[in-house]
């Protein structure tokens, strides 16, 4: 792969990772609501599933999902229907289980509902499957071996995407001195399902490229 054009694949993948999304959005939930852990583990299960999906944009069904309208409308229905799902409970929950300590915020949770709703948001959302399908033909050198170069830039993708949701969490862990208050979590976690909501809603008038 050309230096050239693997620095280009850095610097359009950068302002990707860093432009709010679900997992961004899902990465400060986590900060404030949970600890520095939970936010590991959910980046993580979020990496794994963009390298599922980078695999099979990779194999040629990214292709299919740009071609076909009914496979397209279909998964994006169910990352619509999921994100949603995801806004209602942000928005009803009751937050019983949080406990203030020395002006910090705690919670207890399940790890592998953390990591499950971090693969999840990934994972149900089209969009990546496009990124990847349109993206990497682009800074593909058709000389070199591809396959080497695919795993090059999938790996420095989901490095990066980690490194900015951990970052984004990690900022969040700072300001929850911030919601200590029970009414500014409250309306924190409100806002927060409505943007999840509205995301949804945003999916389904997504289009194929």
């Amino acid at each position: 792969m050309d230096t050239h054009l693997y620095l280009a694949f850095i610097g359009i993948s950068f302002f990707t990772v860093m432009s709010p999304g679900p997992a961004v959005l899902l990465a400060i939930s986590n900060g404030l609501a949970y600890d520095l852990k939970a936010i590991i583990l959910s980046s993580f299960a979020n990496i794994i599933a963009l390298f599922g999906l980078s695999v099979i944009a990779m194999f040629g069904v990214g292709v299919i999902l740009k071609t076909s309208v009914v496979f397209f409308t279909i998964l994006k229905i169910v990352g619509s229907c999921y994100l949603i799902y995801l806004g209602i409970k942000q928005f009803r929950a009751k937050h019983q289980n949080f406990i203030l300590e020395d002006g910090r915020v705690h919670h207890h949770y399940n790890n592998w509902k953390v990591f499950q709703k971090g693969f999840l948001v990934a994972a149900t959302n089209p969009k990546p499957i496009l990124f990847f399908t349109a993206l990497f033909p682009l800074f593909l050198n058709q000389n070199g071996n591809v396959t080497l170069q695919f795993f090059v830039m999938t790996g420095t993708f989901m490095l990066m995407s980690f490194g900015a949701l951990c970052f984004y969490g990690y900022l969040s862990t700072a300001a929850k001195a911030l919601f200590v208050n029970k009414n500014k979590l409250k309306i924190f976690f409100k806002l927060t399902g409505l943007v999840f909501m509205t995301m949804g809603v945003g999916l389904l008038f997504v289009k194929e490229q």
